[in-house]
């Protein structure tokens, strides 16, 4: 709940810390305006912590460097050309902020690109309305502390709801990707989307495809990096946005066959993507959220769709969802841009999802455990809260068997882990010591004999480098006499 006091206590706080009360009154003395302004503003009436400051000015680009310089250890001004000049301001005792300033703004849209024509606006409040959403068109006045909030933001911080400053058609006919954003800040401040806004983004959803893929990537990280990112998912789904940017998603609301039952398979995935942020939270405090293993839980069923297969007498299966799924989010992970190693990481992760279910029906051997370290490599701890986090049945007793069954394994790769060096999982000998063993040089062999000794190391754990050398000269042997 909104206390305003406290609020109004906190941007009085912000608006009179020494760095800005020092930039506020540099701007004063050359007769121009400054103010803070969006996100800090609502952060600090909100009680969440500020980061970097945006402040807004009518003073042009050139000026506003030319004040700066004085009090600043660094400027840059690589957004000169969008009026926009960054700093990091020199504090007392050492410290410094780092701010971006920028010109008011008065741009104007095309329709075809979300690239603005870039104009320089002269009031604050003109600045403020073309803004995304109210909660963010709010400025705090520097250096004597005002508020500014013409479009209603603070009736709408009390309320919980994020709505555009104006028409929402024209908001995001603008720019598109508010429409994302407008998911992002729901998830990130627990907030509800204003009918009318909800209505335009769905009506507006086809206008994403203006938009880069990488910003639309940017956009889902920031969604899956918040604590609740399932409602911001939600809404993307229920306007048809996601059905443009990653429409797997909504492809797991399967049709409901009354001769055939399943769980439903959207559900079960939000279900999924929150017990693995719950998990990931527990066995790594304070750690920075995990997108790669958020973007796993997310789409590890998604190559159910494709693969439903309903039987008679009314079962439904899914065979081979898993390698499926992977191929099916490795395509949809190139085309948003998505670095390899995310990609790769974040398939091998659905493509192994299930292998831990073979465990719970019979213990595994020894081999068999070293074997499901091997192919997880370094995705073994995602994959130990991915699977967990699969497991929804609200059946307590198979939920508490699943449980105590992936305890015993993590037990067990543990205990193997200190006995032979689990992580390293390489052959007793290097490839040197297979050539002068086997008295061959360099070639294809060499090869063999290596996969021959892995293999070993997996089935029989360290055998020891004598043991090792004996069992190769065997197996060279019977390849020789074949």
């Amino acid at each position: 709940m909104l206390n305003m006091a406290e609020g109004l206590d906190r941007l009085g706080t912000l608006a009179t810390s020494p760095i800005m009360a020092t930039l506020g009154a540099a701007f004063a003395r050359e007769g121009f305006e400054l103010a803070i302004v969006g996100g800090p503003v609502r952060d600090a009436l909100l009680g969440r912590p500020t980061n970097d400051l945006d402040l807004t000015t009518n003073a042009r680009p050139d000026d506003i460097l030319r004040i700066v310089k004085p009090l600043a250890k660094a400027t840059w001004d690589i957004g000169r050309a969008f009026g926009t000049i960054g700093a990091k301001i020199a504090g007392p005792s050492g410290t410094s902020e780092q701010v971006e300033i920028t010109t008011y703004r008065a741009d104007s849209y095309d329709g075809r690109t979300r690239k603005p024509t870039v104009e320089f606006g002269d009031s604050l409040d003109g600045d403020l309305v073309r803004r995304d959403f109210t909660v963010g068109a709010m400025a705090l006045r520097l250096p004597i502390p005002a508020l500014v909030d013409p479009t209603g933001g603070v009736e709408d911080l009390v309320a919980g709801v994020l709505r555009t400053p104006g028409d929402p058609d024209v908001s995001f006919g603008d720019d598109p990707l508010r429409m994302l954003r407008a998911a992002r800040f729901a998830s990130q401040l627990g907030f509800q989307v204003a009918p009318a806004t909800l209505e335009s983004m769905a009506r507006l959803r086809e206008t994403i495809r203006i938009v880069s893929p990488e910003r639309v990537q940017a956009e889902l990280v920031k969604l899956l990096a918040t604590d609740d990112p399932g409602s911001g998912i939600r809404i993307l789904v229920d306007t048809g946005l996601m059905g443009e940017i990653l429409p797997e998603v909504p492809a797991l609301r399967l049709e409901v066959d009354e001769h055939h039952h399943h769980k439903d398979v959207y559900e079960h995935s939000l279900t999924v993507l929150q017990q693995a942020i719950e998990l990931e939270h527990r066995r790594h405090r304070g750690a920075p959220p995990d997108v790669t293993l958020r973007l796993a839980a997310l789409l590890h069923d998604v190559g159910k769709p494709a693969t439903r297969t309903l039987e008679p007498g009314g079962g439904v299966s899914f065979h081979h969802h898993d390698v499926k799924g992977a191929r099916l989010a490795r395509k949809r992970l190139q085309a948003l841009r998505f670095d390899s190693a995310t990609t790769d990481a974040v398939c091998q992760l659905i493509e192994q999802h299930l292998r831990f279910f073979g465990y719970a029906e019979g213990a595994w051997t020894d081999s068999a455990v070293r074997r499901y370290v091997r192919d997880a490599g370094d995705q073994l701890e995602r994959l130990h809260i991915l699977t967990r986090a699969d497991v929804t049945t609200r059946n307590r007793r198979k939920a508490a068997r699943l449980a105590a069954a992936y305890d015993d394994i993590e037990r067990r790769i543990a205990e193997l882990a200190a006995q032979e060096e689990l992580d390293a999982m390489r052959p007793e000998l290097d490839g040197n010591r297979i050539q002068e063993v086997l008295g061959i040089g360099p070639g294809r062999e060499v090869g063999e004999a290596y996969r021959f000794l892995l293999e070993l190391r997996l089935d029989e754990g360290v055998v020891g480098p004598d043991a090792a050398e004996q069992r190769l000269r065997d197996w060279w042997a019977g390849r020789m006499g074949a």
